[in-house]
């Protein structure tokens, strides 16, 4: 059974940092795009950052340009979203997914993890 698991999230001050990594079981990230989304309290699920399956092409939000940083791991079924400079506007739950386009669209991506909680605040 494909499952994406995500973790390291928490909460975090302003102008900290965290890294969300998003573990793959059941199947292999190798050739998969992989993106990440996150959803706020009433608002739709957005599109964060995602990459390529070969880490080629990489895609943001133009909000986490600068801050944010998505890598992958192959060997490990494993990626990344390194956020730095967060800021409370980044609270949210993040989510990873798998699909086979490098896009911007829920609809691109088939797999999806559960989701971990990121909270920036004071």
């Amino acid at each position: 059974q494909p499952q994406l698991v995500e973790s390291g999230g928490g909460l975090v001050q302003p102008g900290g940092s965290l890294r969300l990594s998003c573990a793959a079981s059941g199947f292999t990230l190798n050739y998969y795009a992989m993106g990440w989304f996150r959803q706020a309290p009433g608002k739709e699920r957005e599109f964060v950052a995602a990459i390529s399956w070969n880490g080629n092409i990489i895609n943001y939000l133009d909000s986490v340009k600068g801050r944010f940083t998505i890598s992958r791991a192959n060997a490990r079924n494993i990626v990344y979203l390194q956020m730095n400079s967060l800021k409370p506007e980044d609270t949210a739950v993040y989510y990873c997914a798998a699909g086979l386009m490098t896009g911007g669209r829920k609809s691109d991506y088939d797999y999806w993890g559960q989701g971990t909680q990121v909270t920036v605040s004071s």
